[in-house]
């Protein structure tokens, strides 16, 4: 793997690359990687297919359903 190093960087934009991070829950590095994966049209790597899932659902799109309610277990068939 190759790294970089950014001088000169606008301290606003830095704020707001901490920011962007914390909010998402990663390092400042990891931020910037995955907005250079995103802006060079690079998938980022799932993690699990429920947090794929749930990375292209967006909370409108999602709908708690009801159960249908349980019914009594019948009684096997006698075979004899």
């Amino acid at each position: 793997m190759a790294s970089i190093t950014i001088r000169n960087l606008d301290d606003n934009i830095k704020q707001r690359l901490r920011v962007r991070a914390a909010v998402n829950g990663r390092s400042m590095e990891e931020e910037a990687r995955e907005i250079l994966r995103r802006v060079m049209g690079e998938r980022a790597p799932t993690l699990n297919l429920a947090e794929a899932i749930s990375a292209r659902l967006t909370p409108g799109m999602r709908a708690d359903l009801e159960l249908a309610p349980r019914e009594a277990i019948r009684e096997p068939s006698d075979l004899a």
